[in-house]
């Protein structure tokens, strides 16, 4: 069992299971009776976002390297938090007992909170894609 990192919007895997979305809004404009239709995600977990005052690094980020490890550091800092910690963990274990992805908009996963994600839930031993 594992868990995919993808982008939210994309086609669907095999085996890529329940989509997770880790943003910190639902796509604008976008009415929620479509989200399933366009593939955007199955269940919403703003918790392993990045926080509303990390929104603007974020954007930056995508072009600045220096941004971009600010946001980094910033990033990891609020997941060390005792709430999103508990939900890495938990994660991390389903993935050892099913399939599921989690997921962002962000076009490269490489300047993109989900790529921390991914290296947080690797640390924390999760069956990942």
């Amino acid at each position: 069992m594992t868990i995919s990192v993808v982008r939210l919007g994309s086609t669907r895997r095999p085996h890529e299971g329940l989509r997770i979305g880790t943003v910190r809004r639902p796509p604008r404009g976008v009415p929620k009776a479509k989200f399933a239709e366009l593939d955007f995600y199955d269940v919403w977990l703003p918790q392993l976002s990045p926080s509303p005052r990390l929104l603007a690094l974020a954007h930056r980020s995508v072009t600045d390297d220096n941004s971009w490890r600010a946001f980094v550091r910033k990033f990891r800092a609020e997941m060390s938090a005792p709430d999103a910690s508990r939900l890495l963990d938990v994660l991390a274990a389903l993935s050892r007992q099913t399939h599921f992805s989690i997921g962002c908009y962000c076009e490269n996963e490489a300047r993109c909170h989900r790529s921390i994600l991914k290296e947080l839930l690797a640390v924390r031993g999760a069956a990942l894609a």
